[in-house]
């Protein structure tokens, strides 16, 4: 073990709460080189008989009891205005005071975002935190962002969430430069809308130490084109749900034709451990960080099993680590200097209809 880090643990929250969150900390710590451990927010009397099940996580967390949970439907303002004292509210709030690297949470995203704003506030000039995803594809992943927090967003943003973006998957998947793209309906600079498009012309412009590549279009994801993709909230959540659609009617389809007939079956039963492999290729990661706050919070997908919930600490381990708030704290010093100065003339030229 090298380091002793820290992750505070929203464990009531999700679809199946200290069943799920408690068994995601054992494989965590199992998948991990570091010296963990974790400050438990939850009920302590449910907690206590799923802590017992796992030996491996003896002396390595501290419970702080709360009765109080966010619900899954609740509303980020009613989770803000009521929150306080909730095992989310806690989670985050150990990172505000220093006690803990990074927070994680199944709970209510909206909640969770509104709560981590409110507590932590942003480190950059965002509205809200981008949500970021690691998009799978055929040569591995790319850094998608946003991906539904910000819906409308003019340039600048889209060239925040570059900075944004580039560290994250500098952080999160181990690539020196990862290079950035713009999504946009072509590959051409007269393509796309105004915001798009001068953002493109920002990047371009060469100000920023980030190796840009141009706009990439819809079908670029999957072939991982670029490893960062920058967009607004609305494109990339229309997106995002439409490729978790499509992967489940594939899955779906594919499940319903390998037990159609006895041969299917056989030659499924034969093909299993293929098939899994196929499975979790086609699924996107259960992990999505805010970023841009000042800390750390992690938000994993609600349904998320035990496995799920260890990637998602596994991914707040890794930019705990990282070099990534300070990074994108210079990226931003940068960024703001060159909005300051004299407007890009490229920019200016694209402004206009195409």
């Amino acid at each position: 073990m090298t380091r002793s880090l820290v992750v505070s643990i929203d464990a009531m929250g999700g679809d199946h709460g200290p069943s799920t969150t408690i068994p995601g900390l054992a494989l965590a710590v199992q998948n991990s080189k570091d010296n963990l451990t974790f400050i438990i927010h939850g009920n302590e009397g449910g907690l206590a008989p799923e802590l017992a099940r796992h030996p491996s996580l003896a002396g390595r967390f501290e419970i702080r009891h709360t009765d109080k949970v966010i619900a899954s439907d609740e509303k980020p303002a009613n989770a803000v205005r009521r929150g306080r004292g909730s095992s989310m509210w806690s989670a985050v709030e150990c990172v505000k005071t220093g006690e803990a690297h990074a927070a994680v949470s199944c709970g209510n995203t909206g909640a969770l975002m509104a709560i981590s704003l409110l507590i932590l506030r942003m480190s950059v000039d965002v509205e809200r935190p981008p949500l970021v995803v690691s998009w799978p594809g055929r040569k591995g992943v790319s850094t998608v962002l946003d991906m539904g927090a910000n819906i409308e967003c003019d340039a600048e943003r889209l060239v925040e969430f570059a900075i944004l973006g580039e560290a994250f998957h500098r952080a999160a998947h181990g690539v020196a430069r990862p290079t950035v793209g713009v999504l946009n309906i072509g590959s051409e600079d007269v393509k796309g809308h105004d915001e798009a498009r001068k953002a493109h012309a920002i990047l371009k412009s060469g100000k920023f130490d980030i190796d840009y590549r141009g706009f990439v279009e819809g079908d670029d994801l999957s072939k991982n084109t670029v490893d960062v993709v920058v967009t607004d909230g609305f494109t990339g959540n229309v997106a995002l749900k439409t490729a978790e659609g499509t992967a489940s009617y594939i899955i779906e389809e594919l499940r319903a034709a390998l037990t159609s007939t006895l041969g299917a079956k056989l030659g499924a039963l034969l093909a299993r451990p293929a098939l899994r492999i196929f499975r979790d290729k086609m699924i996107l990661p259960p992990s999505a960080p805010f970023l841009g706050l000042n800390g750390l919070v992690v938000k994993c997908h609600g349904g998320a099993d035990a496995r799920g919930f260890g990637q998602s600490i596994g991914l707040a381990i890794d930019l705990a680590k990282s070099d990534f708030a300070s990074e994108i704290e210079r990226n931003m010093t940068r960024l703001t200097a060159a909005m300051e100065a004299a407007p890009v003339d490229e920019a200016e030229e694209l402004s206009g209809d195409a």
